[in-house]
């Protein structure tokens, strides 16, 4: 791509969009440089701040007929890198759509625009008795359009499921700039479930401009307890034995003392002193049902060293169990000045053995690891903590993080589980992957993407063509040659 494209796609979306839609200055563009992933950071070519699906899809029409590539952005949360832009392409910034459009009680369906705020729709709900599930930790400040790229999960995802469970409809930008509709309203709408590949797809597959979603009945009783435990060991086994007699918790999270100490010192949510350990269990769902499994929870966390239970007496003292929690990833801010938030999972039977694991390689390679994560599901959140003023210290912290997933992996985890892959990650893939399944995948996103322009450079370790046949490939690919890739 040359500059006389990027030029060209500039001057008529000036002229389709007008100029205030579209941003070229440099100082602006900077605002843009990368997501909540602040280690990667790429200047935009162009931004254009979309306001509607017609903008959106000239957008991606122009790009298509220059041959310049694009990338979605939503609030800017991600900590992938998965939304990191193109130094010659458009950032198509979709944060003004931020409609709500319908909630449906009757239905229990809401449409939302890609901009709308997780916590938002949950807002909008409440009032006729209702709640949108997946919350991540971010939910305050993260867009639905974000939550469906990259597929987000949160700590109630252990009962409700992820994103992908919740998701029943879409209107889509496809590649080429054409407006579709997938799903709806219904169920289990007949023919091929497009939707599946499309929710997780980081952008890759199209840009949702209109999501129909699936909203959940508000429980009648929430019960929330806290309990300190001498450290994660304990912890660990209280979950497995917890998840083990059949109890579903809304939520089981898990924080270790590095993270209660960065926790304690942003937000004073007054965790059991001395803990290695916390454990934020949930539980909602009829009352009856709620009381009886309470007791079991409370038995499983004495019975495994808990030295220390809270139960939160009314909703002001849950959302302090909650605040340190959901503060953690900012948080530790306040003990590093700089950090790298992992994203792996594991058998929720093997927590014990992988955070102990985590600890020994930590110690080895003198570098402080926090960790705070969904207990419940496996779902690791390591912070890996440096300080980049250091000479070679980013790098020891990467090789610590890598060697996390790789923890991760040979106990038949994964290397993400809500994060997504993004920038950051592509190179981990082949550990994970087969050749073969690494190009099944390549074939998807051709399908939907055979000028390879949508958030190029994401997901794959290797910049594969659509061009090219599938299988194992020999020597340097040709963008290597030219200095435009990496090859890993």
């Amino acid at each position: 791509m040359n500059e006389s494209g990027l030029s060209g796609v500039a001057a008529k979306l000036r002229a389709d969009l007008g100029h205030a839609k579209v941003i070229d200055d440099r100082q602006e563009l900077r605002t843009y440089e990368c997501d909540g992933l602040a280690h990667y950071k790429v200047v935009p070519g162009l931004v254009v701040l979309a306001e509607t699906t017609a903008d959106v899809a000239a957008t991606v029409r122009a790009c298509v007929a220059a041959g310049v590539p694009f990338v979605a952005r939503g609030s800017g949360t991600g900590l992938s890198g998965g939304a990191l832009p193109h130094a010659d392409g458009v950032l198509v910034v979709t944060s003004r759509m931020r409609r709500i459009l319908e909630v449906d009680r009757d239905g229990q369906r809401a449409v939302v625009e890609p901009g709308v705020i997780n916590l938002q729709v949950s807002r909008a709900a409440a009032p006729v008795g209702y709640y949108y599930a997946p919350d991540p930790s971010s939910q305050q400040v993260c867009s639905i359009g974000g939550n469906v790229a990259e597929n987000s999960g949160g700590a109630h995802c252990l009962k409700y499921g992820f994103t992908t469970n919740h998701v029943l409809g879409l209107e889509l930008v496809t590649p080429d700039g054409e407006v579709v509709e997938l799903g709806g309203k219904a169920p289990d709408p007949p023919g091929y479930d497009l939707l599946g590949p499309l929710v997780g797809s980081e952008g890759t597959l199209g840009i949702a401009t209109r999501v129909t979603v699936r909203l959940v009945r508000s429980p009648e009783t929430v019960r929330t307890l806290l309990a300190g435990f001498p450290g994660t060991d304990e912890a660990g086994q209280a979950v497995s034995a917890i998840i083990g007699a059949g109890v579903i918790p809304a939520a089981i999270e898990m924080m270790d003392a590095l993270a209660i100490e960065a926790a304690e010192a942003a937000v004073h949510c007054g965790y059991p002193d001395g803990a290695g350990a916390v454990l934020v269990v949930e539980l909602d769902g009829p009352a009856a049902e709620v009381a009886a499994q309470f007791t079991e929870v409370e038995a499983f966390c004495r019975d495994r060293g808990a030295f220390e239970i809270r139960i939160a007496a009314d909703d002001a003292e849950r959302a302090l169990f909650w605040k340190g929690r959901k503060s953690a990833f900012a948080a530790v801010g306040r003990i590093s000045p700089d950090y790298i938030v992992q994203d792996g999972v594991i058998p929720r039977t093997a927590l014990p053995e992988v955070l102990r694991a985590i600890a020994a390689l930590s110690g080895r390679r003198g570098v402080r690891v926090a960790n705070v994560f969904h207990a419940g599901d496996g779902n690791l959140h390591p912070l890996v903590l440096f300080d980049d003023a250091e000479p070679g210290a980013g790098e020891a912290a990467e090789q610590v993080s890598g060697e996390i997933l790789d923890l991760c992996i040979a106990h038949g985890g994964s290397i993400t589980g809500e994060h997504g892959v993004g920038s950051d990650k592509a190179k981990h893939m082949p550990r994970m992957f087969t050749e073969a399944d690494l190009d099944t995948m390549q074939l998807v996103r051709c399908a939907f993407d055979p000028a390879g322009l949508s958030n190029p450079g994401k997901i794959f370790p290797t910049p594969r063509l659509c061009g090219e046949v599938p299988g194992r490939h020999r020597g340097a690919h040709p963008l290597v040659d030219a200095g435009l890739a990496e090859q890993f």
